[in-house]
């Protein structure tokens, strides 16, 4: 486990990280408390990865296309 703050990870650093957490689950072998602290920690890894993925559809979902199809630029998303 990293110390680095969940808030401040990359999508891949906290995809990484809860790929870490749930193999330790999935074994089974971590004392009662330390899975407990385990699986807070995976929930927050994965509360930071579904808002990094809805940042990227909402970045995707305001790319403008022309008359081609073609990605001609981006319209500003409110609120980022």
């Amino acid at each position: 486990m990293t110390d680095k703050p969940v808030n401040e990870m990359s999508f891949e650093e906290a995809m990484a990280e809860l790929e870490r957490v749930v193999g330790q689950l999935d074994r089974g072998d971590v004392p009662l408390e330390a899975s407990i602290k385990l699986y807070e920690r995976g929930a927050e890894l994965k509360a930071r990865c579904e808002v990094k993925l809805k940042e990227a559809e909402e970045k995707v979902a305001k790319i403008t296309l022309d008359r081609d199809g073609n990605p001609t630029g981006a319209t500003p998303v409110e609120g980022l």
